[in-house]
């Protein structure tokens, strides 16, 4: 998981922290702290969809899953168990 983890924090912070990952720790709220808006939320599934072979479905796509790279990397792991 760990290289899991490098892929989306690296994703993170080149595409919408302009390569600065000061203050972003795992539990960081993409939303909350406007990080990713509505338009990166649906960049991040796409990424996520092409990196790791997977399709989010409609239900999936709440913050429970992705507002955070903890909430990314629980999801991925549920989502790449499961299938």
């Amino acid at each position: 998981m760990a290289e899991i983890k490098d892929k989306i924090r690296s994703f993170i912070v080149e595409d919408f922290l302009f390569g600065d990952d000061q203050g972003l720790e795992d539990t960081t709220s993409f939303l909350d702290e406007g990080i990713i808006d509505s338009t990166g939320m649906l960049e991040l599934i796409s990424f996520l969809e092409e990196q790791f072979s997977i399709e989010i479905a409609d239900d999936e796509m709440v913050p429970e899953n992705l507002d955070s790279i903890s909430n990314v990397l629980s999801f991925l792991n549920r989502k790449l168990g499961s299938d």
